[in-house]
């Protein structure tokens, strides 16, 4: 099979100088290497990870930079090495590829999600066997990337893990299909049923109450975030993956950053308080990963330009990547 060259991304928005040595990997950056012509064929087809920018925020309904965070998100690879010390794993023993990012359009937000699909078909066909990794964004492209690869898939039955402040069920007459309706986008066009979507994490004052009647009626499976503290969040996220895959042949998880607490996340569009802490997150991710039928994930919302000077939430959505790809190695 040929590399990998989809005419429809484009490169990397960042790129870091590597060392020749290849004993030299220790860092993320060194790591994960952007895919282009000289891409040795077999690598490319065999990548056990694969990494795609989809830099859209123009559908958010919170003012939004997550148009940003891949290039963040590129950057923040210096600053991790590729050895887990608490699961004592070295992720550089794996090949990860950049495929680069979706393009986008100025002005036409469907145009946009029409590139997503197409891209997200292409590189499920082309990297069958790999975990695809989409770095958004603002919620909206879900829906998008979960559309490619079922037209990837016809056959498969695809079911989602969410974990977020929100339902995402909202009316798109009124809304369009923005960052706060891609759970309906996709029970409304058929690609995923509500009884085989399970969301992780929802709390407080941030949800009307038409939208939990709607997710009763089409059989959504929620469990609020104060459930999950008492059961456990590990726990949580087992059953749900139990049952989940019961019903469906592929899993897909979204992480949406706005399910953190703001004093976790300040660079988050939709930031709440009484959201989960950073271990939390991070230990329901970890579990999720760990499961065979999820083949694919995101993260989306997370905004760097509303970050502290630190960017405490792009570190953390970066440790929430390799938290993933652990995930997948321990199987």
């Amino acid at each position: 099979m040929k590399s990998f060259l989809y005419p429809k991304l484009n490169p990397p928005s960042f790129t870091w100088v590597r060392p020749e040595d290849a004993d030299n990997v220790v860092k993320v950056h060194e790591w994960i290497q952007p895919l282009s012509a000289k891409t040795d064929s077999e690598k490319s087809t065999d990548a056990d990870f694969v990494v795609v920018g989809v830099p859209l925020s123009r559908s958010s309904i919170s003012a939004s930079g997550a148009s940003e965070f891949p290039d963040a998100f590129r950057r923040a690879w210096k600053g991790f090495t590729t050895y887990n010390l608490d699961e004592d794993m070295d992720l550089s023993s794996r090949v990860a590829v950049d495929v680069g990012d979706v393009p986008m359009h100025v002005t036409d937000i469907r145009r946009c999600h029409d590139n997503i699909i197409e891209a997200s078909a292409a590189i499920q066909e082309h990297f069958s066997a790999s975990k695809v990794c989409a770095i958004g964004g603002d919620h909206s492209i879900t829906a998008m990337m979960v559309k490619g690869m079922h037209q990837a898939r016809p056959d498969e039955k695809i079911g989602i893990i969410q974990f977020d402040t929100h339902f995402d069920l909202r009316d798109m007459t009124d809304n369009g299909p923005s960052n706060g309706t891609p759970m309906r986008n996709l029970i409304e066009s058929g690609v995923v049923k509500g009884s085989d979507m399970y969301n992780i994490g929802l709390h407080g004052f941030f949800n009307t109450k038409d939208l939990k009647m709607y997710a009763d009626e089409h059989s959504v499976n929620y469990i609020t975030l104060r459930k999950a503290r008492k059961k456990g969040m590990e726990e949580t996220v087992r059953q749900c993956l139990e049952e989940l895959s019961e019903k469906v042949d592929t899993i897909y998880l979204t992480v949406d950053m706005d399910v953190l607490d703001i004093a976790y996340a300040p660079g988050v569009p939709a930031s709440t308080p009484g959201g989960m802490t950073t271990a939390e997150l991070l230990e329901g991710v970890l579990a999720a990963a760990k499961h065979p039928k999820v083949k694919a994930m995101d993260i989306v919302c997370l905004d760097p330009l509303k970050d502290t000077h630190v960017q405490p939430t792009v570190k953390l959505g970066t440790h929430v990547f390799l938290t993933f790809l652990t995930g997948v190695m321990m199987r």
